[in-house]
């Protein structure tokens, strides 16, 4: 058990009744944190009535600490003396319940104790025993406190190592199943090919796009049974411009899912942001069926789409970035080149405080981000789709003290309200208004995400065309 030397419990008053927390930073090396709120890098301090601290200080760790405790340099630590502060000697005091829970609670996961004895030689032979519970604070912890990190994933380990919240199933996750034999997958889409609805189907092609659909939900079901969340399934790109098409689909696959017992309040539908989509979403929505609208490429797209009551809009930070490297043009990116901003960071922004200005209850969601400045950069904004290599950096990186302004809210719903937009930009959306603003990056963009979209459809229908019909059917 480390001993603490009298010098540090000179910062301690005669019996260890309350803390001098400018002593304890000068002896100790600390960077010792005020009184805060859960909006700042480190959870607030507890005073009681009589202004004496149950939990002392909660400190970062800094280089004399670290060797001392044999504590990483970045934990954080809290000391907790209780305002009874002596017991005899080898009675050890413990953390209240009050500050065990409290800081389990705001770091979001459990955490360790160990205990620190506290020598003082003018307590006539008492000793005082502070209780040191110590988390490890990564970065990852550091930014999940404003924003939900989702793993972007689509190789299956990963579901047990990553542990992601919600999940995504799309015809390039079919695809990559059946590329790698012996998954708890396989199974999903082999028995989706003996599904007898399929059979009863006039064409050819209507029975493949059958078999995709069944392959698509019973992924799904076995998803919504590895995640807490809510599970989104891709809709067949080749409905993107047809609104009627769009709804049927939609509500054939929730049938499926019900056959399978998975209900629809654990179920997003992704559907692109065409303006047909959005119509379609208008109609769903409506309906009670969650939907999430996918391919955002502008200001345009995303105020429709939460106009329209999309449960969440997913816009791509990367994609726009790389766009705007090789074109010009488009006047959205160019408005946001002159104020010195990235053009897809700058779209997040723009779209989240016109959602939260207005009060639609769309949530937003940030994928294709490149680094970590990316995710840096927006933090507040619901959902942040996180490449594995990012996330695993998170994960293995101590958010340093000295880095701990990096980890601040960026987006939060009151600075909506000072945010400026046009009268053209919060009037009611239509087919018209909406062809006229949408810029060129939307435009290419779009299109070329339903190509690949559409492709991979085919192929996986081409993949069932060449293993149907299977043995025993």
């Amino acid at each position: 058990m480390p001993q603490v030397g009298s010098t540090v419990m000179n910062t301690i008053s005669t019996c260890g009744h309350q803390v001098a927390i400018g002593a304890l930073r000068q002896v100790c090396d600390l960077d010792v944190f005020t009184l805060g709120d859960k909006e700042s890098s480190s959870p607030p301090l507890l005073a009681s009535a009589n202004n004496t601290f149950d939990c002392a200080a909660v400190c970062c760790i800094h280089h004399s600490l670290k060797g001392f405790l044999k504590f990483s340099m970045a934990e954080s630590l809290v000391l907790s003396f209780s305002s009874i502060g002596i017991s005899k000697r080898g009675t050890p005091l413990q953390l209240s319940q009050q500050v065990l829970n409290y800081h389990q609670a705001f770091w979001g996961r459990p955490v360790k104790k160990q205990e620190l004895t506290l020598s003082v030689p003018n307590c006539q032979g008492h000793h005082i025993c502070a209780a040191v519970q110590t988390a490890d604070y990564t970065e990852l912890d550091a930014i999940s406190k404003f924003s939900e990190i989702v793993p972007d994933t689509v190789i299956f380990d990963d579901f047990e190592r990553l542990a992601p919240t919600a999940a995504t199933v799309s015809s390039s996750l079919l695809l990559g199943i059946t590329s790698v034999p012996k998954t708890k997958f396989n199974s999903a889409i082999e028995t989706a090919l003996a599904y007898n609805e399929c059979y009863l189907k006039d064409t050819i092609e209507s029975r493949l796009s059958c078999f995709t659909d069944k392959a698509l939900v019973n992924v799904g079901s076995i998803l919504s049974k590895l995640v807490p969340g809510r599970v989104s399934t891709e809709l067949d790109a080749r409905l993107a411009y047809d609104t009627a098409g769009t709804i049927a689909k939609v509500h054939d696959l929730i049938r499926l899912y019900e056959e399978v017992e998975v209900p629809k309040e654990r179920l997003l539908f992704k559907i692109p942001a065409t303006w047909q989509g959005i119509e379609a979403v208008r109609v769903l929505e409506a309906e009670g069926v969650q939907t999430h609208v996918t391919f955002v490429y502008s200001f345009t797209q995303a105020a429709a789409a939460a106009q329209a009551g999309a449960s969440v809009i997913q816009i791509f930070i990367g994609r726009l970035r790389d766009w705007a490297r090789s074109h010009s043009g488009d006047h959205e990116i160019e408005e946001a080149s002159k104020k010195g901003e990235d053009p897809g960071i700058d779209l997040v922004k723009k779209a989240y405080y016109y959602i939260h200005k207005n009060g639609l209850k769309s949530k937003l969601m940030a994928a294709a981000v490149r680094n970590k400045q990316d995710l840096f950069s927006i933090l507040g904004v619901d959902y942040i789709i996180t490449p594995v290599r990012i996330l695993q950096s998170l994960q293995e990186s101590i958010a340093l003290p000295d880095d701990k302004y990096s980890f601040a809210r960026r987006l939060s719903p009151a600075d909506a309200e000072t945010f400026s937009f046009t009268a053209k930009e919060l009037a009611a959306w239509d087919q018209k208004t909406f062809a006229e603003a949408l810029g060129p990056a939307a435009e290419e963009l779009l299109a070329r995400g339903l190509e690949g979209y559409v492709n991979n459809t085919g192929r996986l229908e081409e993949y069932f065309a060449k293993i149907w019909p299977p043995p025993n059917v």
